[in-house]
């Protein structure tokens, strides 16, 4: 979610992530300058975090519940729904691992440490126990906290099914899941106003404490993401495309693709690039039924770009608290927390954000960890919305295929 006080296209699409790199950048001046007093300033940053985890609870609830509420019925809609989920969750495994390589030769927070007081409770998250209670409690009330993410997403989804299904008596639930989801979206919205503050204050208490090697460490993050993305930008898409159409399908994507990518650069949006994606779907062939369905729902819950962000952040969280960012459980874990912070919580307004503390959440990182990755989300989006929103025109290609077989590359404009 981003907050858009500005009137230019650019700034109304960057303008907010601007100044909160202005913000991160002033508070990190003020470190420097004050050093060990620069925790003096770490309530005002405490404020804002604790703000948005409290908000974070309902705003997951009631986002998920009401979209899958809204949900209609249909048997070529469940099939291009089945099949659409199956592309997007194999993109976005792909991705994941893509730059779980690319962490493992390049780890991006090495030579940076940081030692704070509740490090010492990190969850390795490697047994069948730890999983079953990832997305299950045994009570109610435990699935209000923010220390059980899956469970609570889980629970929306159950909802929103169920209300789906009762059809007309579950209407007046579903306008209530609607409502209490603009709700919260809208207190997010006012929540967000502060960051630029929260994140100067907890940036200067970063930096003030722990010193710059940490805003080092950020470039080198950023000379692995950059390379990676666009790598997987032109070769993994060719190879998609390859995969739905063969020749014809690469020369067709690559020849359209064109104004949606850069109007998802320049816009920073998904979203904003629905209609050009459209459009360069029809002209590779994709029937209307499933670019109009697998695009639209693309933009919010298909992020590849978010993908391979998520497993950067969760690499150089464990650098930066000295773990071993190894092994088969760890990986694993990884992987379907990267999975979900591409799929169901970018579906999330924030979803950016809410991803963030659905790592920490889940490894048990401690609270402080949050501004610092929020860093990196802020430093990656450019490049992330580029490939989230191509690859949604792709991945309607990738379902064309599974549903019509060869028969549908017979319109395609060669």
């Amino acid at each position: 979610m981003k907050t858009k006080p500005f009137s230019s296209p650019f700034l109304r699409s960057y303008g907010f992530s601007l100044l909160l790199l202005f913000s991160i950048g002033i508070g990190s001046g003020l470190g420097l300058l004050l050093k060990e007093d620069a925790a003096l300033l770490k309530p005002l940053g405490d404020i804002f975090l604790n703000l948005l985890f409290t908000a974070l609870v309902p705003l997951v609830f009631f986002s998920i519940s009401s979209a899958v509420a809204g949900m209609t019925n249909g048997r070529r809609l469940g099939r291009i729904l089945f099949s659409m989920l199956g592309v997007f969750v194999l993109t976005g495994a792909v991705a994941s691992v893509f730059m779980m390589i690319g962490v493992s030769l390049y780890p991006p927070a090495a030579g940076v440490s940081i030692t704070l007081q509740s490090a010492g409770k990190l969850q390795s998250l490697d047994t069948a126990d730890q999983i079953v209670r990832a997305f299950t409690t045994p009570d109610f009330p435990d699935v209000l906290s923010k220390k059980n993410m899956s469970a609570l997403i889980l629970f929306a989804i159950l909802i929103g099914l169920a209300t789906s299904c009762l059809k007309e008596r579950g209407r007046a639930f579903a306008d209530f899941l609607t409502s209490a989801s603009d709700v919260m979206i809208k207190a997010i919205d006012l929540i967000m106003y502060y960051a630029p503050v929260g994140l100067c204050a907890y940036f200067a208490y970063l930096t003030g404490v722990f010193g710059p090697k940490l805003l080092g460490s950020y470039f080198r993050a950023m000379t692995l993401y950059y390379p990676i993305t666009f790598f997987y930008f032109f070769a993994g898409f060719s190879i998609y495309a390859y995969l739905a159409g063969k020749g014809p399908g690469v020369r067709t994507f690559w020849r359209n693709i064109v104004p949606p990518a850069l109007t998802a650069l320049a816009t920073g949006s998904s979203v904003a690039a629905i209609p050009s994606n459209l459009e360069a779907a029809n002209r590779s062939g994709v029937p209307k039924d499933i670019s109009e369905l697998v695009i639209p729902i693309g933009a919010t819950i298909h992020m590849d770009g978010s993908c391979l962000a998520a497993v950067l952040k969760i690499a150089f969280l464990f650098g930066i608290f000295n773990l071993d960012f190894s092994g088969t459980g760890t990986l694993l874990t990884a992987l379907g927390i990267a999975l979900l912070s591409g799929t169901v919580m970018s579906g999330i307004p924030g979803g950016g954000f809410i991803g963030e503390l659905l790592i920490i959440s889940l490894y048990g990182f401690p609270l402080e960890a949050f501004p610092i990755i929020s860093m990196i989300g802020v430093l990656v989006d450019p490049p992330a919305t580029l490939v989230n929103s191509a690859g949604d025109n792709v991945c309607s290609m990738m379902v064309a295929r599974m549903l019509g077989g060869k028969r549908w590359m017979n319109t395609v404009d060669i």
